[in-house]
């Protein structure tokens, strides 16, 4: 009996590895997820994949893995697709750590953990700053000296993955709106928004890092530059500190002093849970307006990620601020986290539309595949 052609989607973080393992030959959904925990037990990427791959021989006997694609967060300005990870991609992917220092090493040491485990096996990098790198120049750029944009030190945006979802259900959920000019609102501990034109990307909210833009679960988003110099020059903070700072202590964190989580801050009486909810609603306004204005107006609004899907109060502060753009919501729609959130008659409309970034890794992995194996047979043939 011929064994089951598979491939694996990993997302590696800094405490676990999460998997998921689907028909190569069709774009169906995974038939087994899997995460290791990284603990005693498994301490590194290499220890937890080690273990990852021994769980799926044993449970999928007959199922052979083909290739495995990996969510890489920083691509920089070279990468604006999915690339077949060879030594030279491994060697530029390694070079971007400083751009995502708390994200870029996970799904570095993965692949380098699978190479060195399964060296003959098909890698696929799959990076979240790819869908942005159709940016119109004047969203890209910073207003500092060439030099340093010539450097690297320009906006690059992130989420990629997760837009690139959206984009490609566009048509079937928003009809001909789909094509026209739509701001998705990728809402949850991360938080970010794309402009998108005919479905590419024009402008989004954050930058050279993941730290820019939105206010989130424990990133402070946009900040006065001079804040950091001045908690340098009066505060002693030295790089660390700030990294602490700006990653881990800020956001709906730092504002409430309760909670990370969304879900806990709407449940909460305390005033400060209250005041960081309205806080978030009021930076998020902001920035979806400014996103609209990148687009010369403004057809369609899309809530996705955990805070866009499932927070319908954080919608229905959002879209009543908004009206003056044309929305018209409709409450009890967006009770019920229906699809669509607006009157017939909105002249903007508002949707709910859930993310799926594991179906675009794989979706890339297949195609990648499947053009390495026609390349090999053109080879032989020849």
């Amino acid at each position: 009996m011929p064994m089951t052609r598979v491939i694996g989607v990993l997302n590696a973080g800094s405490s676990s590895l999460k998997a998921a393992f689907s028909d190569a030959a069709a774009d169906a959904r995974p038939f087994w997820r899997e995460t290791i925990e990284l603990d005693a037990d498994a301490p590194d990427h290499e220890t937890a994949l080690a273990d990852l791959l021994d769980a799926f021989a044993k449970r999928h006997a007959d199922a052979e893995l083909v290739a495995v694609g990996h969510r890489i967060v920083h691509g920089g300005p070279d990468f604006a697709a999915p690339a077949r990870v060879d030594a030279a991609v491994l060697a530029e992917i390694e070079r971007l750590v400083p751009l995502a220092p708390q994200h870029q090493p996970h799904g570095l040491a993965a692949i380098r953990a699978l190479r060195a485990q399964r060296p003959d096996l098909l890698q696929v990098a799959c990076f979240d700053t790819a869908f942005h790198r159709t940016q119109d120049p004047r969203s890209e750029r910073f207003p500092l000296p060439t030099a340093l944009h010539d450097a690297g030190v320009r906006r690059y945006g992130f989420h990629g993955l997760s837009y690139e979802s959206i984009a490609a259900q566009l048509p079937e959920v928003l009809g001909d709106a789909g094509e026209g000019r739509v701001v998705v609102a990728h809402l949850g501990n991360g938080a970010s928004l794309a402009a998108l034109r005919a479905r590419r990307c024009v402008a989004t909210t954050m930058g050279l890092t993941p730290l820019d833009g939105l206010m989130m679960g424990t990133r402070a988003g946009a900040i006065d530059p001079g804040v950091l110099l001045h908690l340098m020059r009066e505060e002693g903070y030295d790089e660390a500190r700030l990294t602490q700072l700006l990653q881990a202590e800020s956001g709906l964190l730092g504002v409430s002093g309760i909670s990370h989580d969304m879900r806990d801050l709407l449940a909460s009486d305390a005033p400060d849970a209250r005041f960081a909810v309205a806080l978030f609603v009021q930076r998020l306004v902001q920035q979806i307006a400014s996103m609209a204005a990148a687009l010369d107006g403004l057809d369609a609004l899309v809530f996705t990620g955990g805070i866009g899907t499932h927070a319908a109060p954080v919608r229905e502060a959002a879209c009543t601020r908004l009206a003056w753009l044309g929305i018209e919501l409709d409450a009890e729609a967006n009770r019920a986290d229906a699809t669509r959130l607006t009157q017939p008659g909105s002249r903007v409309s508002a949707w709910v539309i859930p993310t799926d970034e594991e179906r675009v890794i794989a979706g890339h992995t297949r195609r990648i595949l499947a053009e390495s194996e026609a390349s090999a047979t053109t080879s032989a043939l020849t």
